[in-house]
């Protein structure tokens, strides 16, 4: 073999070992970031048909509703406990933080945190959702004042 090819063998080479490690950084850290969603009857019970559970200390995110009666708050702390169910179970979540103004029992509610334990979600974060029938104060105040060519028109 001719130097020239040898020379350009190591170049290719090398350039595939590149791009080889730079997609493995890529997907390692792309796996460590992951929050998968997770309802808690799927926590439970296994997502669909693979019946896969996540494992202790997995990122995670929880939906579900918040059990009526199961939020707990510490009187001295931001320390706050809940329950968060599906069709097929419950979860329970604690969380160290000022809740959103949307949380309520009843409610649906999203939990991303770490799985400590079978039933246990610790939060970093919870996010409340509204109901599909809001309507910002702005637009409501709109709709429900009338405007003069409107009065006209009922007269």
């Amino acid at each position: 073999m001719h130097a020239r090819r040898k020379t350009r063998l190591y170049l290719a080479l090398a350039v595939l070992a590149g791009v080889g490690l730079a997609v493995t950084l890529v997907l390692y850290a792309l796996s460590s970031n992951i929050d998968l969603f997770y309802t808690p009857g799927e926590i439970l019970y296994g997502k669909n048909e693979t019946h896969e559970k996540p494992h202790n200390g997995q990122r995670l995110r929880v939906g579900g509703y918040v059990e009526p009666g199961s939020i707990k708050r510490n009187e001295k702390t931001l320390d706050v406990t809940f329950r968060l169910y599906d069709a097929r179970g419950a979860v329970s979540v604690s969380y160290n933080g000022i809740l959103p103004d949307l949380f309520r029992e009843g409610q649906g509610a999203v939990a991303q945190g770490v799985l400590d334990g079978d039933r246990h979600v610790t939060a970093q974060q919870v996010l409340a959702k509204h109901d599909e029938n809001y309507t910002p104060p702005e637009i409501h105040n709109a709709m429900s004042t009338t405007s003069p060519e409107q009065k006209e028109h009922r007269q």
